[in-house]
């Protein structure tokens, strides 16, 4: 009789062709390049030497297999050092950069350790590579395959989640402080934390122009297989393995997604004037779009542009990829301007591009969250058609829309609406449902949501680039202030504004995603660009959890609501179609006096009605009817609750102009509405009415 071996607690691992695999007796070097005329190891004993203590030359017959050069070499160990060194021709007008001089990373290393130097004749020495060995255990961990729909996600920053001395642990800065901090994070209530860029990257400008800027955001990959070391506790070589795992197997036992915040549309070697690390001196012309063979195109920025629609490149991608998710158990990825990724190798815009398709269709991908931010730099925009219905996208459209809104600027009110019910413009037509959209008000990029309603201008000074630096359209006001006041007014207007756009974003049918520091007002001073700030400026204060303890309530409440309410996280578009039998509409939009609104009209206030899901969606009928009240208007207002909610209980659940703790209502027991049914509402200000249970008999 066959006997099923139990799998709960074994491991599936995957590793990728190519990089430095460890083998019974040895190590296995495997390296591409396709028109290399020589490859050499250099093999190291220690971090800080800055000669190999062993260079192994491979023999172009018995080390050659097509275009992948591989060797195993016997006695060698996990901790093991390691560069390449490649020779070939210098043909920068056909795209060859070899140098046989540069010490070159292993596209497919692991690890690094140590940091830049320069040799006596000026070539860029890089950090080492590590032979890693991959015996983390897992304890049965697996992926928490929460349904994106019922997610809400938290973007923060390994390092400056921590670093502050205010935050008080015991591994600032890192990783494991990353684990000392769950606790908050499960406080707050968020399902998934989706981490800026944790892959190696250079931890300071490398081009050598002063000032020397810390490389602080990380949007500048070097080796994609590898976690930067920087956020490692432990400064041994490797150590940021087994300690990023550690984080991720902890903030699964809370609950808590991992997603990753991935570039794979540049890297750090810069254009033509940029340093040779890896990609330019392995196969320049594969890794790299090039204009007329000398020039890198620079579709994002950043001086290159990463050939991702390139075989070979696509191959990387993926085994990246699929190592991440297989070897680190992240849930899921975040696509840095990934209309990169829909451009040929030509650089043009191509229709279903195979590198997106492929992404969305990889099995072994199956259970991740995929999530593009559906832009670039050269100008592409495909917000609502990126893909198919696997990927979600940052709306772009409903942060600059919310934003427009709340500030009072006229013909809003349609783009309000539309935002606040799933952007059905951009999803439904393509047949995506409304988590297809990411909805956020702020971002890494950009004001914090405190400096977005104190700030009409960006102060980036600090940065060194004479505040040239920074998106100048960033809808943003101060409300009578540049900055800092202590003016009274000003200060209610914008706690006010806080509030509006937090309960707008979590109550919006999508996915909402926070920005850390700004359920507690975390400020920039006015910064929208700090990727070089390592400091007090962009770290998180721990000081305001206290300070700012009643925003902190009014989102930890947000949260929960959602979390508990299918009313707003719905996995079908709005209608405006009664719901199961009922005489409500799914959605139904009034005037202030309860009118059916002219959306012809340019009005900056409004009333929303949102009836509970169907049986279908909500199977065991916890969702509740909403009245919603929008004033957005510097004058105060009365607006009417709509007929249609006549012989129901309704309780307050929110009021952005109410003094906390009467500002939301955690056990959803606020003041009913006037019995005349008439809202004063205050200038700036949004109203929550949620119903009592809505009984079986009206959802049948």
């Amino acid at each position: 009789m066959l006997m099923r071996q139990p799998t709960g607690n074994l491991q599936f691992t995957y590793q990728p062709p190519f990089g430095a695999t460890l083998q019974e007796n040895g190590v296995q070097f495997s390296v591409f390049s396709r028109s290399a005329t020589a490859m050499r190891l250099l093999l190291y004993n220690k971090v800080t030497d800055q000669e190999p203590a062993d260079i192994i030359e491979f023999d172009r017959e018995t080390d050659r297999w097509g275009d992948v050069w591989s060797l195993n070499l016997k006695g060698l160990e996990a901790g093991q050092l390691y560069h390449y060194q490649a020779s070939g021709p210098w043909d920068p007008a056909k795209g060859q950069r070899f140098d046989s001089a540069a010490r070159l990373i292993d596209p497919y290393a692991q690890a690094l350790a140590g940091t830049f130097g320069r040799s006596t004749d000026g070539v860029v020495r890089p950090p080492k590579c590590v032979v890693v060995k991959d015996d983390f255990d897992w304890e049965g961990d697996r992926h928490l395959r929460r349904e994106l729909s019922e997610s809400v996600i938290y973007e923060m920053h390994v390092r400056g989640f921590t670093k502050s001395r205010t935050a008080k642990i015991k591994c600032p800065g890192t990783y494991l402080g990353v684990i000392e901090k769950i606790p908050y994070l499960q406080s707050l209530g968020v399902t998934a934390v989706e981490l800026m860029p944790v892959n190696e990257f250079p931890i300071l400008d490398i081009y050598g122009n002063p000032p020397q800027r810390p490389n602080y955001w990380g949007y500048d990959p070097m080796a994609f297989f590898s976690p930067h070391r920087g956020y490692a506790h432990d400064k041994r070589p490797g150590a940021q393995v087994n300690e990023f795992k550690q984080m991720v197997k902890a903030l699964h036992a809370a609950g808590i997604e991992v997603i990753l915040d991935v570039v794979f549309n540049h890297t750090c070697e810069g254009n033509e004037q940029g340093p040779t690390l890896s990609f330019k001196g392995l196969e320049n012309q594969v890794y790299y779009i090039l204009s007329e063979g000398e020039h890198y195109t620079n579709y994002s920025g950043c001086g290159n542009t990463l050939n991702g629609n390139h075989p070979v490149v696509r191959e990387m991608i993926f085994h990246c990829l699929r190592h991440w998710v297989h070897n680190y158990h992240v849930d899921g990825f975040r696509f840095d301007l990934a209309s990169i990724l829909s451009r040929d190798r030509g650089g043009n815009l191509v229709p279903n591009p195979p590198m997106v398709e492929l992404i969305a269709e990889d099995p072994l991908l199956a259970d991740t969250k995929i999530i593009a931010e559906a832009w670039d730099a050269a100008g592409a925009y495909q917000v609502g058609s990126f893909g198919n219905h696997r990927w979600a996208e940052w709306n772009g459209r409903y942060r600059d829309d919310v934003r427009g809104f709340w500030r009072g600027d006229g013909g809003t009110l349609g783009a309000l609406a539309t935002r606040l019910a799933g952007s059905s413009d951009l999803y439904e037509h393509a047949g995506r449902p409304p988590f297809c959209s990411i909805n956020f008000v702020t971002s890494h990029d950009g004001f914090t949501l405190n400096d977005l309603v104190s700030y009409k201008e960006k102060h980036n000074a600090a940065n060194g680039e004479d505040n040239r630096d920074g998106d100048n359209h960033n809808i943003s006001d101060n409300y009578g202030v540049e900055g800092p006041t202590r003016r009274k007014g000003v200060n209610t207007i914008r706690g006010r504004q806080v509030r509006n756009m937090l309960a707008t974003l979590l109550l919006s049918q999508g996915v909402p995603m926070i920005v850390s520091g700004d359920e507690v007002r975390r400020t920039a001073r006015g910064n929208n660009n700090a990727y070089c700030q390592d400091n007090d400026l962009s770290w998180f204060d721990w000081r305001l959890v206290e300070k700012n303890k009643d925003v902190l309530r009014f989102v930890q409440t947000l949260i929960q609501f959602r979390r508990q309410q299918p009313t707003v996280r719905r996995i079908h578009f709005l209608t405006g179609q009664p719901v199961d039998g009922r005489l409500i509409r799914d959605v139904s939009w009034y005037a202030d006096d309860g009118s059916p609104l002219d959306w012809g009209q340019h009005h900056l206030s409004m009333v929303a009605y949102i009836a509970a899901p169907s049986r279908a969606e909500d199977p065991a009928g916890l969702g509740r009817d909403l009245v919603m009240l929008f004033n957005s208007t510097g004058d105060d207002r009365t607006q009417q609750m709509p007929a249609i909610g006549r012989g129901m209980k309704w309780n307050l659940f929110l009021d952005t102009a109410a003094d906390s703790p009467n500002d939301i209502y955690p056990n959803l027991n606020g003041p009913m509405p006037p019995s005349n049914r008439a809202v004063e509402m205050p200038c700036h200000s949004l109203k929550v009415f949620v119903s009592g249970k809505v009984s079986a008999k009206r959802r049948k």
